[in-house]
């Protein structure tokens, strides 16, 4: 993307994986992703004027943190992390990948991977109390009724995807009323109108939307293209492009 009216020469991409086979990986539901490692990353969106983002864990990776804290390394300044972690995991632990630049525990509600929602209120506040962190859901928003009591009283929670689908919206803006953060990433995996969810959500919270790549876009029905950013800009506006694809992201992510 150019650095013109619509967008800006910044990015904060705040959902991209990297997939390196030096490092463990776990096949998901017979699946393993091709390789996409921090090189292929930065060839990938060298024209995008990104200048830092928040490498994410995906179910493959499980409680790997290995290949984090290398990508982070190899990425350098303005990258934080999101991992997963088991309910077992040591305040010292988190303490040890804070000082990586992990900055978020994940629940990997629609694929797997992560620990279970039966952990979520009591990790999650855990990880907050130790560490400043935020817990973010890769969730279909229409199964977000049965946990927004538990969300709603977190102390920071994000939304991967828009939430998925046009039914949970919904429900997905409820949770946005009650302070929480909602990716504006994987167009080419969610089932709703992007133009339409995305003003949503800015009309409720102009500072809780965040975009990411979402790259490789792993099993999606199409991967990132050029023309999500044009398309996310355009249905934002001018008053709020620049924070939803930088200065949202950089506040939540605490850099």
């Amino acid at each position: 993307m150019n650095a013109d009216a619509r967008g800006g020469s910044r990015v904060f991409d705040a959902h991209l994986h990297i997939i390196d086979p030096r490092f463990p990986l776990i096949r998901n539901n017979g699946y393993l992703p091709p390789a996409f490692t921090v090189d292929d990353y930065l060839l990938r969106t060298r024209a995008l004027g990104v200048i830092g983002g928040a490498v994410v864990s995906g179910s493959f990776q499980g409680f790997d943190q290995a290949y984090l804290v290398d990508a982070l390394r190899r990425l350098g300044a303005g990258f934080v992390g999101v991992t997963q972690l088991p309910a077992s995991v040591t305040d010292e632990e988190i303490a040890r990948l804070d000082a990586q630049g992990v900055r978020a525990v994940r629940f990997n509600v629609r694929r797997g991977g992560s620990e279970t929602l039966d952990h979520l209120d009591a990790l999650a506040r855990r990880v907050h109390e130790v560490a400043g962190w935020h817990t973010e859901l890769y969730i279909d928003a229409r199964d977000l009724p049965d946990l927004t009591p538990v969300l709603s009283a977190l102390p920071a929670v994000s939304v991967d995807h828009l939430g998925l689908s046009e039914d949970g919206l919904p429900h997905l803006l409820a949770l946005v009323e009650r302070g929480a953060r909602v990716k504006a990433t994987g167009f080419g995996r969610v089932d709703l109108d992007v133009t339409k969810a995305v003003q949503a959500v800015v009309a409720v919270n102009s500072e809780a939307l965040m975009f990411g790549t979402d790259l490789p876009s792993t099993r999606a029905r199409r991967p990132f293209h050029e023309d999500d950013l044009h398309l996310l800009a355009d249905a934002v506006g001018p008053d709020h492009v620049q924070a939803v694809l930088h200065g949202n992201a950089r506040a939540f992510y605490r850099i």
